[in-house]
């Protein structure tokens, strides 16, 4: 199966996925109520620092950046048109730091793990006879891939550039929509050779 999952034996790799996934939940509610754009600096510094801990490989996931970058630069213009620059500059680092954030979990977390750690969540959906796994997976998933697929827009916008000089055009979405759309037959085809959700493995 498609994964972004980088192997390695850090004190992130073992730190449990729920604690990892709590972490970001309560963060993310925290900075949505933080106004200064000075906070988000020291902020960006840690989980910076965070994906150094990991080496190389790493470091090397800041580029999932690059796919955010024509989105992060349109939001921003339009905080300097409407006249709150400052504000548009607080919603881009308070973005980044979160997508970093909830991307290192990706990258640092198996795929059973993080099922198994998002599936109490549904719990209360077995009482009606439903089960929990199948939405738990849905979940895991769509934390799981997300980043993948802004690493693959990332890689088709700098082909774009190369081949044509620009670095963003609507010529883009039809070759992002057909890579997530050959993304999802793969996962559906690993996930029907594994036993469907009940037997999911993230090894």
């Amino acid at each position: 199966m498609i994964s972004i999952y980088l192997q390695g034996n850090s004190w992130l790799h073992k730190t449990p996925a729920s604690l990892k996934l709590l972490a970001v939940a309560v963060a993310s509610l925290v900075l949505f109520m933080v106004k200064s754009a000075w906070v988000f600096l020291p902020c960006l510094a840690v989980v910076i620092g965070l994906y150094a801990s990991l080496g190389r490989e790493g470091l090397r996931q800041l580029t999932l950046l690059r796919g955010l970058a024509f989105f992060l630069g349109i939001l921003l213009l339009l905080h300097w048109v409407s006249g709150t620059f400052w504000e548009g500059v607080t919603v881009i680092l308070r973005l980044i730091v979160l997508v970093l954030a909830a991307n290192l979990v990706s990258v640092t977390t198996r795929m059973d793990d993080m099922l198994e750690a998002v599936m109490p969540l549904f719990k209360p959906l077995e009482w009606f006879g439903v089960s929990a796994r199948r939405p738990a997976l849905g979940v895991a998933l769509v934390l799981r891939f997300a980043p993948y697929m802004m690493q693959v827009f990332s890689r088709l916008r700098e082909a774009y550039q190369a081949r044509t000089g620009a670095k963003n055009s609507w010529k883009l979405l039809p070759p992002l929509a057909i890579q997530c759309l050959r993304m999802s037959d793969n996962v559906a085809d690993a996930l029907r050779a594994r036993g469907g959700s009940e037997g999911l493995s993230g090894r």
